[in-house]
């Protein structure tokens, strides 16, 4: 299942997301951002599961913002996680 998010609070402006049938995750983008760190990211969560990536993501700060991309990514997962 693909799905798309558009994150808040960062410099990236959304999140492509692919899920398997099982909640692995099977392809992460970021459009905007750092990109070798959104990079990073991505190839660290390819192949996980979407639960494990929520609970090592979430709440991830970067500058004072009260979110980061990781923590964007969480959010997105629980999204794309509710249409599985």
């Amino acid at each position: 299942m693909k799905y798309s998010y558009f994150p808040t609070g960062v410099c990236s402006r959304q999140i492509n997301l692919e899920l398997d049938d099982n909640g692995k995750i099977t392809s992460c983008e970021f459009v905007g951002g750092c990109s070798g760190n959104t990079q990073g990211i991505c190839m660290l969560v390819k192949g996980m599961d979407a639960k494990d990536a929520i609970d090592r993501l979430k709440g991830i700060d970067c500058r004072g913002r009260g979110t980061s991309c990781p923590d964007q990514l969480s959010k997105a997962l629980v999204e794309a996680l509710k249409l599985i």
